[in-house]
């Protein structure tokens, strides 16, 4: 039990709330299996309510590694409604401000690049960041003037894959001076793979005021949280089914699964010990850099190596059934 639930996160629900059904779960499987031990749990990349998709939910050890998937990439499909702005950038938010236009397929490729690379983005009022020593959104919610101030966020790769195009209605709708034969778009839905610290509801702030216009989140879903993808994410509803059959094990992967970019680093019993003991080794001739120290199959600790010299990052408390 010590590994990662990869959830497929519904739509409303928190992250601290899947945590919690999460351990509701696990609970529920140490009634059903009439244990006794209890496990800590932690997410591995806060998700808006608003989003769906994929959450790391780390168990056990591999909490130890939650950190480590706070600072991966992501990867988004996210959906643009063009025309109106809300306070909170989604759907959930009122509509502050509101514009006729509608850019054309080709105006949005034309200033994607300027929203690809090192970029700085000011993130959203109504978001977890702390402004003296409060949650910018509670601030937000009693009304008060939010000043967020702009980071520096990394977008690898910004892609449209599909549009929505603007229909005229029965009081033929208008949609400005900006309207080509090629179609005015209502909305569009991108892929983008972002940075650690990026704001999907900011990038499509930005992006609508780039094409003379306003826009919102309507849609936001997250494929992909460092090594985790949807391939692998499973429903609040299988997990419960799972905890009944005490086989909450069966879904979970492996606490390495989150270590899946760096090289492993075999050690013997010996220097397994020592590293257990916070010790360090030396002349390892191995490259500089982190490694999964292992005993074996097992995971011992996150290393860093550096002139063959090998110190604890990060260690594991998990023993094999001889040790044990």
């Amino acid at each position: 039990m010590h590994g990662w639930i990869i959830l497929d996160k519904p739509h409303g629900l928190g992250s601290t709330q899947a945590v919690s059904a999460v351990k509701r779960a696990l609970r529920t499987q140490r009634e059903v299996l009439g244990g006794t031990e209890k496990w800590k749990v932690g997410h591995g990349g806060t998700l808006d309510p608003l989003a769906t998709g994929v959450l790391p939910i780390a168990i056990g050890e591999a909490t130890k590694l939650a950190g480590r998937m706070l600072d991966s990439d992501k990867i988004y499909d996210f959906t643009i409604a063009f025309g109106a702005q809300t306070d909170t950038l989604d759907l959930e938010g009122k509509v502050i401000a509101q514009s006729d236009v509608r850019p054309t397929l080709a105006q949005l490729e034309a200033v994607l690049p300027r929203f690809t690379g090192g970029i700085e983005q000011a993130p959203p009022a109504y978001s977890a960041i702390l402004i003296d020593g409060q949650r910018a959104y509670d601030l937000a919610r009693k009304g008060e003037e939010v000043e967020m101030k702009t980071r520096s966020v990394t977008i690898h790769a910004l892609t449209p894959v599909r549009f929505e195009l603007v229909e005229n209605d029965a009081q033929g709708f208008s949609t400005g001076s900006n309207r080509t034969d090629e179609g005015a778009l209502a909305s569009v839905t991108l892929t983008a793979h972002v940075s650690k610290g990026t704001y999907i509801r900011s990038l499509a702030r930005d992006i609508a005021l780039a094409l003379g216009t306003v826009g919102h989140v309507t849609m936001l879903r997250r494929i992909k949280a460092g090594p985790f993808t949807l391939e692998t994410a499973i429903s609040l509803d299988k997990l419960d089914e799972a905890a009944r059959g005490g086989d909450i094990g069966e879904l979970m992967l492996p606490l390495t699964a989150g270590l899946d970019d760096i090289p492993a680093l075999a050690v013997s019993p010996d220097e397994a010990l020592a590293l257990r003991q916070g010790k360090m080794l030396s002349g390892r001739d191995a490259a500089t850099g982190l490694h999964l120290a292992t005993d074996g199959f097992m995971p011992v600790a996150l290393v860093e190596i550096e002139d063959g010299n090998v110190r604890v990052v990060r260690g594991f408390n998990l023993m094999s059934k001889e040790e044990d």
